[in-house]
């Protein structure tokens, strides 16, 4: 189906594609594009050009120089006509013809982004205590992490895992020093780290039960490997076949059933029921989040994950923590499972890892690590040096002396201040969370709210059945931001009925 264009005007003296670099001839492509996005995705690369330019030789700066201020010039005769047509009327439509209907947006475009501030197409602001779903640990545009990826964007972005490269190595020593890990694999989100774990469960159950053998004439038939999974009600693990059998979310599974068979749902917190469930010779391995996210903002009691790491002790199941969510410094600690003194042998992480670049991982145990040979499983753009500088300095920032204390105080400051105001409102039936992953529980439907929030310049989001309103502003928002998001949630409760 065509999509409307917006007409351009060309600019006289403009230079043609064949005089430029091949770096500005991608640029000049796109600036001559007749779809508007296009000419703003063109100014931005040719500006980043010029900057990156800047790392060139001599020989080459000039040149690279030269296009990129060719380019920006034309782009600067065109930007009152631009401002005209690129709106977010003009986005939407085109995006309602061109993308498969996946995704139920808010009808709002942003643009740019600093710190926890979000502006949208038409210049309005917005306070993001959504964090691109948990995502921007670090803000947008937090300038250690833009100098990173400037940086090894302009050395070395890519090479695949047929080869080494040292930001991968760098990365993965810092996750193992950082947690109980011995290794790590890598991915490029939170579903497909749940993905592997599932695949080492299985392969790690099937090496131990060939090493446990009997020598063939004591045997009686087959030794079979434990092949099944326990998960947990309002359990969230992704969405792709396999992470998607282990979320109990029924209308996400509905339309793709059957489910990859073998998981047994149990509910959330009950050590009784999971200890019944857990079962030597059949149970693989137990999936759980120690702060359930997507399911309501639930955290898990001590007793009930240290039963569980005790059920698969004895199973001999292995035990994989799912902080794809709630890991990296959301609850005021690095690992969520910190605050109970319970290990995993497996967990996987994703979201704020590398601040915004897809990237996922699964951080094993030695005994785990060694029934992995290699092409047991793989990833094309997994641990690319780009994402794993990212990631690093992510870690930087996180792991610097005092700020996981500041996430945890700035977090109580939130939950203190959100019962304060909320607390009576007849519709709100409990806040709870831990650290800056915070849920808002009513006896109504959240959605209202949240659009309400919204249009006061708000960004917060829905959880559990829809009846949740969820917190996770990024983890460098200011007390101030504080008071302010709760000030316009508390404006906007009137909408509740």
């Amino acid at each position: 189906m065509a999509v409307p264009q917006a007409s351009f005007c060309h600019v006289s003296g403009c230079p043609t594609r064949e005089n430029l670099s091949w770096s500005a001839k991608l640029s000049f492509s796109l600036k001559n594009s007749t779809i508007p996005t296009s000419k703003v995705i063109a100014f931005t690369l040719v500006r980043s050009r010029a900057t990156i330019a800047d790392t060139l030789p001599s020989s080459e700066k000039d040149e690279e120089l030269h296009a990129a201020e060719l380019a920006a010039a034309a782009y600067s005769a065109d930007a009152a006509e631009l401002g005209q047509h690129v709106s977010s009327q003009n986005i939407m439509h085109a995006e309602a013809q061109l993308l498969v209907r996946t995704y139920d947006r808010f009808p709002i475009v942003f643009v740019k982004g600093h710190g926890c501030k979000l502006c949208d197409a038409e210049g309005n602001e917005y306070l993001d205590m959504s964090a691109g779903i948990a995502v921007n640990a670090l803000g947008h545009g937090d300038q250690s992490w833009v100098k990173a990826v400037t940086e090894q964007a302009s050395t070395l972005a890519h090479v695949s895992n047929l080869y080494h490269s040292e930001p991968q190595v760098k990365l993965a020593k810092r996750l193992v020093d950082s947690s109980f890990a011995d290794r790590v694999f890598f991915c490029n989100s939170g579903t497909e780290a749940n993905e592997a774990a599932l695949k080492f469960a299985r392969k790690y159950q099937r090496h131990k039960a060939k090493e446990g053998s009997k020598p063939q004439w004591f045997k009686f038939g087959q030794d079979h490997p434990a092949t099944e999974f326990v998960a947990f009600t309002n359990s969230f693990h992704g969405r792709t076949m396999g992470a998607l059998a282990l979320t109990s979310k029924k209308n996400y599974r509905a339309p793709f059933e059957p489910m990859m068979p073998g998981v047994q749902f149990v509910e959330f917190g009950d050590s009784q029921a999971a200890a019944a469930a857990i079962q030597k010779g059949k149970t693989a391995a137990v999936f759980v989040e120690p702060v359930q996210g997507e399911g309501g903002i639930h955290p898990a009691a001590a007793s009930f994950l240290r039963s569980l790491r005790n059920c698969c002790d004895k199973s001999g199941a292995l035990l994989v923590f799912d902080e794809v969510q709630c890991g990296l410094g959301r609850t005021g600690r690095l690992w969520a499972h910190e605050a109970y003194g319970v290990q995993p042998d497996m967990l996987t992480v994703a979201k704020p890892l590398a601040g915004g670049l897809p990237i996922g991982a699964v951080l094993v145990s030695e005994n785990v690590a060694t029934t992995i040979e290699y092409g047991d499983h793989g990833s094309t753009f997994a641990g690319g040096p780009l994402v794993c500088h990212a990631a690093l300095a992510v870690l930087d920032r996180i792991q610097e002396p005092g700020f996981l204390k500041h996430v945890a105080a700035k977090g109580h400051l939130l939950q203190s201040l959100l019962r304060e105001r909320l607390g009576n409102n007849p519709h709100v039936k409990e806040v709870r969370g831990t650290g800056l992953l915070v849920g808002v529980e009513l006896d109504v439907p959240a959605p209202p709210l949240v659009k309400a929030a919204l249009q006061k310049g708000l960004l917060v989001l829905t959880a559990g059945k829809g009846n949740v309103v969820r917190l996770v502003p990024p983890l460098i928002i200011s007390e101030q931001e504080i008071k302010d998001g709760v000030e316009i949630l508390t404006q906007c409760m009137f909408v509740l009925q």
